[in-house]
């Protein structure tokens, strides 16, 4: 039955993810480069067709970067010298191991030669995945196109038994026919090339889980694949006409055309606008168009133009929004690598951030940094409304937001914070996140004279006090250190009360005490409060900076004083002694000094006691220096303990009568 005839053009309409992937506008991109600087004498080759297009590869070709195959490579790195340099661009399916050994060798050995390594993320993920594997124990099972590039540069990375499979039933008869084999022990690694089919895909899960209770499964389907494929199945069920554009050898525009085929019956696969239908607009209310990953811009565009050439701005404005270098664009992280991250930026614009342009640390690993499903913040460098690319800096956005901040703290007084990174003579240099600010000497809470080198590396807290321009941005930290202790003050005066314990360390020392820093606020202990012993100077006791335990003995709030107290009754030497002896006790003590009428003996630390001339010996002495000595060590015994008057008396002729031996009985009386 002929196709009727609509007197009206019809809708037409663009699926967003139509064109270029990710990896392909990368690829592009990268020859775009080359051949813009392309020198007289240079040579550009792209191993294998850089896309699944003729018309592009013809074009290119046209402009200086020709084809090579990876079976000439050997012969052609042989033609490279200083004359005769050469770029080689591997495309977004990845090159086998072998290949890319040889390139890596290549590139070491001359400096002629600059290979441009374009492997998709994605792709370069499954190599990852399967060498990680390659060690006997597993069997790969991979759903892909057998023979195509992709699908030959995955299986090179693995030794062990592999499997290539195109659906679903395939898979399950493979298993069928090996059951029992000698892999069947092995651990199952499923996989995919990054264009497969995803109901496919879902298919192969539920085999494999059905007879493996422990297989390794991997999604590397590519996600742009995943929407470009469900956005196809979802528009071909609308539209009662649809169009794939792209080259008859790209895998993932042949899932397309069978996605759109099983929605829309009346499905063309087309190369470009020259391969329509003269009278296809005529006999559909609704066309829907889709392209392959491979499919330039600029071939979706001259077909839309030709279904439609008064829609075709709208149309073009629908598959390529509108971003203006200069634009601040929020993004999903959509693949992340050593290298660099990939952004949605949504209908079907992807952003690239460089890691130099995420971050000034190299040693940032964005892996570790960032995830799939991220939102980035990014400021746009530039944009090819074409490709639907864009290449970000997010360190620009975050400079851009930060000096925002500091604009603000101006104003607000704000406190913020950064890191000493240099010094002069006339202050220090500290990075607030992405911003320079100086602070002068004397805004640095340093004294004067004081050594500023001791700040380098610090994180200090500090307040905006002058922004002229960009480049000159002035900051006090002192400011915000008086304003701390301001705080830090009042806070200690409203809970000050005598008895109350601090621990602090000692700032200065006088003649006559120490002073204790409290937290912001300092502390007086007398020098009779320092110790129980007689004590000439405070430095006997303390030393500057030593950290010690002082309670509160009075305050006075109004003139902003507080008395400290030291010594305590625990220490007390008086105490200790009376707890550990008793009168009728014997101690051993030490003679301490020597006077006409005795001698002095220290019991405990702190604690002397007399020993009148009268109780040193048994008979008598005219002088203590008769019998004793300063530092002597004798027994004594406790013959009075004076607890108002803190008094010890001793005795060591008690000790020796208690010894005097009884007088032995005459011989005769002993027979």
């Amino acid at each position: 039955m002929a196709k009727q005839t609509f007197q009206t053009a019809p809708e037409v309409i663009v699926a967003s993810q139509a064109g270029f992937c990710p990896g392909v506008k990368r690829a592009v991109n990268a020859l775009e480069e080359r051949l813009a600087d392309k020198a007289e004498n240079a040579r550009i080759f792209t191993l294998g067709p850089l896309i699944h297009n003729p018309d592009f590869v013809r074009e290119t070709e046209a402009r200086g970067a020709a084809v090579a195959e990876s079976n000439n490579l050997p012969e052609l790195l042989s033609t490279i010298d200083a004359e005769h340099p050469m770029v080689i661009i591997t495309r977004a399916h990845g090159v086998p191991r072998a290949t890319a050994a040889l390139l890596k060798k290549a590139a070491a050995d001359t400096p002629f030669l600059t290979v441009v390594d374009c492997t998709c993320p994605y792709v370069a993920k499954i190599h990852d995945v399967v060498a990680q594997y390659d060690d006997g124990a597993h069997v790969l099972f991979l759903l892909g196109t057998a023979g195509h590039p992709e699908v030959e540069g995955i299986v090179s990375r693995f030794d062990g038994p592999h499997f290539i499979f195109s659906n679903a039933q395939t898979l399950e008869a493979v298993l069928a026919e090996k059951n029992g084999s000698e892999w069947a022990e092995m651990q199952p690694i499923l996989a995919a090339q990054t264009t497969s089919n995803t109901e496919e895909w879902k298919k192969s899960q539920e085999i494999l889980k059905k007879l493996y209770t422990n297989p390794l499964i991997f999604d590397t389907i590519c996600s742009v694949t995943e929407k470009r494929q469900a956005e196809a199945a979802a528009l071909s069920r609308q539209c009662d006409g649809m169009l794939v554009i792209g080259g008859r050898n790209s895998s993932n525009t042949a899932k397309l055309f069978s996605i759109c085929r099983a929605g829309c019956p009346d499905t063309l696969w087309i190369e470009n606008a020259s391969e329509l239908p003269f009278n296809f607009k005529a006999t559909h209310r609704k066309v829907g168009i889709v392209a392959g990953a491979s499919t330039p811009g600029d071939k979706i565009q001259e077909v839309v133009k030709t279904m439609d050439q008064e829609n075709f701005s709208e149309m073009l404005d629908g598959m390529c929004p509108s971003l203006n270098t200069g634009d601040v664009v929020t993004g999903i992280v959509e693949y992340v690598t050593d290298g660099e991250l990939q952004l949605d930026l949504g209908m079907g614009v992807t952003g690239y951030i460089k890691a130099d342009q995420v971050s000034d640390d190299p040693s940032v690993k964005l892996p570790e940094q960032f995830k799939r499903g991220d939102k980035v913040e990014a400021f746009v460098i530039r944009v090819s409304d074409v490709e639907g690319v864009a290449e970000l800096s997010k360190k620009r956005a975050d400079a851009d937001r930060e000096w925002k901040n500091v604009l603000a703290a101006v104003d607000s007084h704000e406190v913020l914070e950064g890191k000493v990174v240099d010094v002069n003579k006339g202050g220090v240099v500290v990075a607030v996140a992405a911003n320079q600010v100086f602070v002068p000497a004397s805004q640095t809470g340093v004294p004067k004279d004081g050594d500023l080198n001791a700040l380098k590396g610090e994180t200090v807290k500090l307040e905006i006090i002058e922004v002229r321009d960009r480049k000159k941005v002035v900051g006090s930290i002192s400011r915000v250190q008086k304003e701390i202790r301001k705080q830090a003050e009042s806070a200690f005066w409203d809970t000050i009360e005598e008895g109350k314990v601090y621990t602090g360390p000692v700032k200065s020392m006088t003649s006559y005490g120490a002073f204790i820093d409290l937290g912001g606020v300092d502390g007086m202990v007398h020098m009779t409060e320092l110790s129980w012993k007689r004590i000439k100077s405070p430095a006997d006791v303390l030393k500057i900076g030593q950290e010690i335990t002082v309670f509160v003995k009075s305050f006075d709030r109004e003139a902003r004083r507080i008395s400290l107290g030291y010594k305590t009754e625990a220490d007390n030497p008086w105490n200790i002694f009376t707890s550990q002896y008793a009168v009728g006790d014997v101690a051993n003590v030490t003679i301490v000094n020597l006077m006409p009428f005795g001698a002095f003996a220290e019991i405990v630390d702190g604690v002397d006691g007399l020993i009148h001339i009268s109780q040193i010996a048994n008979t008598r002495i005219a002088n203590p220096a008769d019998v004793l000595q300063v530092g002597q060590q004798v027994d004594v015994r406790i013959i009075e303990i004076d607890n108002e008057k803190q008094k010890v008396g001793l005795s060591i002729r008690a000790l020796m009568e208690e010894e005097q031996p009884v007088e032995e009985a005459p011989a005769e009386e002993q027979a």
